[in-house]
């Protein structure tokens, strides 16, 4: 199920005919579909869609139009999974905003569903969570009944035992052209080659090496414009900062001292003075706090409303990390001081952060004054 049906508000104009390597954006989504093993294939179209059908090639296509499209995704959703056939075990759902999802994924998550009979299949790229996710037919009833701007994810907190995660191989899975600028970087290839990075899994500014030890860390999972305060904030008060992403550069990141393109934080060695702070927008909420936990991170927050903090906590629980490990993990992140802008989110994280490691270096100082200590 190819879900096109938004009006690109974002992209200024009708994205599903943004022309890529000299075709549709949403010709390469269906022909991808196309050479998978999807015995189905329904597209939701709403906006401009008299448009769409003149320049997209949808002779093998099932089109279900979203007259309420402007409701959101949730209507897609309902439209899409009532108009499949009834004998469909599961549907993928895909999204018409990613054109370089390879063929040979869609049919690895079908068979990954037929193997293990779960609930929500989602791919993983480098730990990162990618789309499109499968649903299994058990969870249509729920999706349908989704209301607003809200997508599938609105359900994954009630099936947290029944979600897969898939690793595969592909990038295209973490690529959609959701504005002007991711456009124009892909616009002139059909391949991934210019945005990958050349690097190897952790990359660092040339020269900084020796000149990061013995300094505090800062991790940032995310970089949002929130995230992206936070290192410069960070950088003034002379922390190494750490951005982890998987297609950031170093060149493009003038705050941060390393960038890690895969969710191993194994890689960034030994530390008893690390900060970490999701900020993945739900990308990889779960997957970073395990890693934040395993390598024992003095601070640990996850930048997320109560409510997701709750679910992400839950789910690890289920998944087996230790209550006593997550009892630690600061949601929502950030002093309590009224913050409303990106900024004032950044500000709020860091006073946090300055705060509780003040606290944990006068307790040390405390610890090794007593008499009889030893020093460190």
């Amino acid at each position: 199920m190819v879900l096109a049906a938004g009006s690109s508000t974002r992209m200024g104009t009708v994205k599903q005919l943004l022309p890529l390597a000299g075709r549709p954006l949403l010709q390469h989504v269906l022909d991808n579909v196309r050479e998978s093993r999807a015995r189905e294939i329904i597209l939701v179209l709403g906006h401009a869609a008299d448009a769409i059908r003149q320049k997209v090639e949808l002779h093998d296509v099932k089109v279900v139009l979203n007259g309420n499209y402007l409701q959101g995704m949730g209507s897609s959703l309902r439209l899409g999974l009532s108009a499949l056939d009834s004998r469909s075990e599961a549907a993928l759902i895909v999204l018409a905003d990613q054109p370089f999802v390879r063929p040979a994924t869609f049919d690895q998550l079908f068979a990954a569903h037929v193997r293990t009979k779960g609930q929500i299949v989602i791919p993983t790229y480098r730990g990162f969570r990618g789309n499109p996710v499968l649903l299994d037919r058990s969870v249509f009833s729920e999706v349908m009944r989704l209301t607003g701007d809200v997508g599938c994810r609105a359900i994954f907190g009630d099936h947290l035992e029944g979600i897969v995660k898939l690793p595969v191989d592909d990038p295209g899975i973490l690529l959609d052209l959701d504005q002007k600028n991711d456009y124009e970087k892909l616009r002139s290839t059909s391949t991934l080659a210019q945005v990958l990075p050349r690097s190897a899994d952790l990359e660092q500014v040339e020269g900084q090496a020796g000149s990061l030890s013995g300094r505090p860390e800062l991790v940032i999972v995310g970089k949002d414009r929130m995230a992206m305060t936070l290192a410069r904030l960070a950088r003034l008060l002379e922390f190494t900062v750490t951005v982890v992403d998987p297609f950031a550069k170093t060149a493009d990141l003038p705050d941060a001292d390393r960038v890690l393109h895969v969710l191993d934080f194994s890689l960034l060695g030994p530390s008893s003075d690390r900060q970490v702070v999701v900020a993945s927008r739900g990308a990889c909420d779960e997957e970073a706090i395990e890693q934040s936990v395993r390598v024992n991170s003095a601070y640990i927050a996850l930048v997320a409303n109560r409510r997701r903090g709750e679910e992400v906590l839950r789910g690890l629980r289920i998944q087996g990390t230790s209550p006593a490990a997550l009892a630690s993990v600061r949601v929502p992140a950030g002093l309590e001081i009224g913050a409303s802008t990106a900024e004032e989110v950044a500000l709020s994280i860091m006073a946090q952060i300055v705060a509780e490691r003040q606290k944990r270096l006068g307790a040390r100082r405390d610890a090794e004054s007593k008499p009889g200590s030893m020093p460190s």
